[in-house]
């Protein structure tokens, strides 16, 4: 559904009126489309350690404008501060007051990119309050921004470089428009596993994928980018959506699978599919789901049941036969979708927070299970998004829920299938047992 409150502010007497009447202004946000550079305008990499300086060299040798030092009024397509050295709190002033100095020179639509290590293993409590302070930093800041412009972190494994495959790779989603709603968030590179693609378009040649749920709205936008990216893709939901299933299959050159997922053999059922059609099977990406909402006062087992069995119970007997196939062992990918109501939760949905919840939880486990054969397992956890289905709520609820966030607006179906399109990639290969959100920053609950 089409947000027309953002087009009027961004004409000319939308915008004048709005700046005068302190209303919100949400900015048209720079999405990717095939042969887009990275990002435009200068790189700035603070940081002093080595880490910043492979950083930065390894970006010159990708034909960006690098920049270890602010020019004077000089317009910023990105900053990235390189924190991977950092040891103590006290360590943090000097490198992050100076990106407060470079804030006003950041264009409409830029990047705030940092690169630190996990708090998890950290030596010592001091390193780990550093490490931790620069989580409260990053979203703290990313609220801060304006015209478009985000702020997401990665953080690295404790014997990790700075240029190792995946956290380039990060790094190269986290400045492209790929990442437009992914606001004030941070992914972990566990693993050096991973490679960069040899073509940035088409990232995922020679994949063959599976998305469930394929036959409207996000599940058609996964399957539509997915193809964009090189993969071949089978597109999968109940038989009564055939229709529109043979649509989406025919319209990116895939095909089309009938299948209720809640099936005890929908798993092998899709192995057999793809392996017959396409020869292999490299990605699963689980994005079918339902929601009946209700009180929990007034929630009946049905209800509460169908909800658990088609969000979390079906992913659980794919991803058994999934891991129990030879024909699922050549560096696999699965990628499920949460949602935003699985980490802070959402009045009216017990039954739809548990499931995914359960998500969440099942990705944390299943990823040491992957880790054999080089096999990674993700989550997106989307927030507010334009579909079908958020257009019938009530309008003033759903213009709530739209401003709800730091980009002030809702996602598309794109932002969500470009998040899984990465996760699904080579260059997240070092990525495992990670949730990332796609929600712009929204800014109640966790």
């Amino acid at each position: 559904m089409t947000d027309k409150y953002t087009q009027l502010v961004n004409s000319g007497i939308g915008r004048d009126v709005a700046k005068r009447l302190g209303l919100p202004q949400p900015a048209i946000l720079r999405r990717y489309h095939p042969g887009d550079p990275l990002i435009t305008g200068p790189v700035l990499v603070n940081g002093d350690s080595v880490g910043a300086d492979d950083l930065a060299t390894t970006l010159l040798g990708w034909g960006l404008d690098v920049r270890r030092n602010a020019l004077p009024k000089e317009k910023l397509g990105a900053i990235i501060v390189v924190l991977d050295a950092v040891q103590h709190p006290e360590d943090l002033g000097k490198p992050v007051l100076s990106v407060g100095t470079s804030l006003r020179d950041l264009a409409p639509n830029g990047r705030v990119i940092t690169v630190s290590r996990t708090p998890r293993t950290a030596p010592t409590p001091a390193s780990s309050a550093a490490r931790q302070g620069i989580d409260g930093f990053l979203r703290s800041l990313a609220k801060e921004l304006r015209n478009g412009a985000t702020a997401n972190g990665i953080l690295l494994g404790e014997e990790l470089a700075t240029t190792s495959p995946s956290a380039l790779g990060a790094v190269r989603f986290f400045l492209s428009g790929r990442s437009a709603y992914v606001d004030g968030q941070f992914l972990t590179v566990s693993s050096p596993a991973g490679k960069l693609p040899s073509s940035m378009d088409k990232p995922l040649a020679g994949k063959v994928a599976v998305v469930t749920g394929a036959a409207r709205g996000i599940g058609a936008a996964i399957a539509a980018t997915l193809h964009r990216d090189g993969a071949t893709v089978v597109a999968v939901d109940i038989p009564a959506a055939g229709d529109h299933l043979a649509a989406v299959a025919n319209g990116i050159h895939g095909t089309a699978l009938q299948l209720d997922i809640s099936r005890s053999d929908a798993g092998q059922r899709i192995i057999e599919h793809a392996v017959e059609r396409h020869g292999k099977l490299d990605i699963v990406v689980h994005n079918a789901g339902i929601t009946r909402d209700r009180l929990l006062a007034n929630m009946d087992p049905g209800r509460w049941q169908s909800v658990i069995n088609v969000n979390i119970a079906a992913q659980l007997k794919i991803n058994e036969a999934l891991l129990a196939s030879d024909h699922f062992k050549d560096s696999p990918r699965i990628i499920s979708v949460s949602s935003t109501s699985g980490i802070a939760g959402n009045r009216g949905q017990t039954n739809y927070g548990a499931s995914k919840g359960g998500v969440i939880g099942m990705v944390r486990a299943t990823a040491p299970l992957m880790e054999p054969f080089g096999g990674t397992i993700n989550a997106v956890a989307p927030g507010f998004i334009e579909t079908e289905m958020t257009a019938r709520m009530p309008m003033a609820v759903r213009e709530a829920a739209r401003r709800l966030n730091s980009l002030k607006q809702g996602g598309k179906p794109q932002d969500v299938a470009e998040a899984i399109a990465f996760l699904a990639s080579d260059s997240a290969g070092g990525v495992s047992g990670e949730v990332l959100r796609v929600c712009g920053q929204q800014l109640v609950g966790a």
